[in-house]
């Protein structure tokens, strides 16, 4: 998975540098907002980012309120690393969209630990984005019947918006998922049916 490193201090991006890629991460950096938002603002940016708040150019903050609006869909999971460490800071970061604060100096396994919560995120955002879109995908297949349907008071033949007359059951099938099987009623067997066989009957069986 790729990460993105925002720092400006050397000696802290290259710590976050050698301990990410020895956990086997992909790993971007760079050292001030800009050049962090050029990354993380466009949909095939990095997935995963720490961001130190005091950013020369644009601050680490203003970087997460832009991705947020840019990348609403798919937006990456970001972490402030900062010394900035007063309660209102962090209410402040949360609040401005990062996903997590950490203050420095930072502890490896705490870090690990964060961003295994970053990709457990990153995973269930991406299988909601995916059901979402299979559930529009459904909804954009599923045909309703609705309306005034004009249809003949005798051979009951439905009138279509070209002004065609199709038959009822066409037209259903052709507006929903329904199918037909055709059967006969009790109603219709005692009235149709029924007189139909025993004429049939009669007329190979003729009264002596």
């Amino acid at each position: 998975m790729r990460v993105l490193i925002a720092d400006n201090d050397p000696v802290t991006c290259r710590r976050l540098e050698d301990t990410l890629i020895r956990w086997g991460y992909q790993v971007e950096t760079v050292f001030d907002g800009l050049s962090a938002w050029q990354q993380l603002h466009c949909a095939d940016g990095a997935s995963l980012a720490i961001l130190e708040w005091m950013l020369p150019g644009m601050n680490g903050l203003e970087v997460c309120r832009r991705v947020r609006v840019e990348r609403a869909v798919d937006p990456p999971h970001v972490i402030l690393l900062t010394a900035r460490q007063a309660k209102q800071d962090r209410i402040a970061g949360l609040e401005g969209g990062a996903d997590d604060y950490m203050i420095k100096p930072f502890d490896d396994e705490e870090l690990r630990a964060r961003l295994h919560v970053g990709e457990r995120m990153l995973r269930l955002q991406g299988d909601l984005a995916h059901q979402v879109a299979e559930l529009k995908k459904s909804l954009a297949q599923i045909k309703r019947l609705q309306g005034l349907l004009p249809i003949c008071s005798y051979c009951k033949k439905i009138r279509t918006d070209q002004n065609y007359w199709q038959q009822l059951e066409t037209y259903i099938t052709s507006h929903s998922e329904a199918e037909f099987s055709h059967t006969i009623c009790p109603t219709c067997f005692q009235e149709k049916v029924r007189p139909e066989i025993e004429h049939f009957l009669d007329g190979r069986h003729p009264h002596s």
